[in-house]
């Protein structure tokens, strides 16, 4: 069963119609021309975790498809990444919120942004955690350069996808807190190859995948 079908499973599975779950093709250190297969096979969105590598790759293949940013982004790379992407789902801190932002104005733009949190508190994941999200949120909701679209989060790796849920949970709460705290927003960027069906059932609406499209990472 191909991603798209696992996808629809799941969404059914969970009452929800399909057409609000859109899949971001994790294409981190895959070559064009196996990006150009993945486009003409459907890809509509692709995801990128490096400026640097991302930008050859736009700019050879172009704009066919939105590019979404999900890696960790340094306030340094933040001119590159306005002019580059569509969507950034990596935003976890008001220095680099106010860097796109000035960023965007130059380049006269609306940038559309997600907050990244880390809500399993390791050490190694970056990510804004719950007790300041709101306050992240409420600045880029001033910002005229920055469209606050939601929230993102990447929970530690089980085997068991089922494990994974929680923090699933967590942040589809913790939306519902800031609507109710009068912040707009509307989408969770939440769910990988391993566990993107668990994050369905829980209101994902951007699933990141890459392994289960590409293959594993060489």
């Amino acid at each position: 069963m191909g991603v798209m079908e696992k996808i629809e499973r799941a969404a059914r599975k969970a009452g929800r119609d399909p057409n609000e779950i859109k899949l971001v093709a994790v294409s981190k250190t895959v070559e064009a021309a196996r990006i150009k297969e993945a486009i003409e096979a459907g890809a509509s969105i692709l995801g990128e975790n490096y400026v640097q590598e991302a930008q050859k790759k736009i700019e050879e293949i172009g704009h066919p498809v939105s590019w979404h940013f999900i890696g960790h982004l340094q306030s340094n790379k933040a001119k590159y990444a306005i002019r580059l992407f569509d969507m950034i789902h990596s935003l976890d801190s008001i220095p680099l919120a106010d860097e796109l932002n000035r960023r965007a104005e130059q380049a006269e733009r609306v940038i559309k942004v997600m907050v990244e949190v880390n809500l399993s508190k390791e050490a190694t994941k970056f990510g804004t955690d719950e007790e300041t999200v709101l306050n992240l949120a409420k600045k880029i909701h001033r910002l005229n350069h920055l469209y606050l679209e939601g929230l993102m989060t990447m929970p530690p790796y089980f085997d068991s996808p089922e494990m994974s849920r929680p923090y699933y949970i967590a942040l589809r709460e913790l939306k519902e807190r800031m609507v109710k705290e009068g912040i707009p927003m509307k989408e969770l960027s939440m769910g990988m190859s391993n566990d993107f069906e668990i994050a369905i059932e829980e209101g994902a609406t951007y699933v990141r995948v890459g392994t289960a499209i590409f293959g594993a990472r060489r």
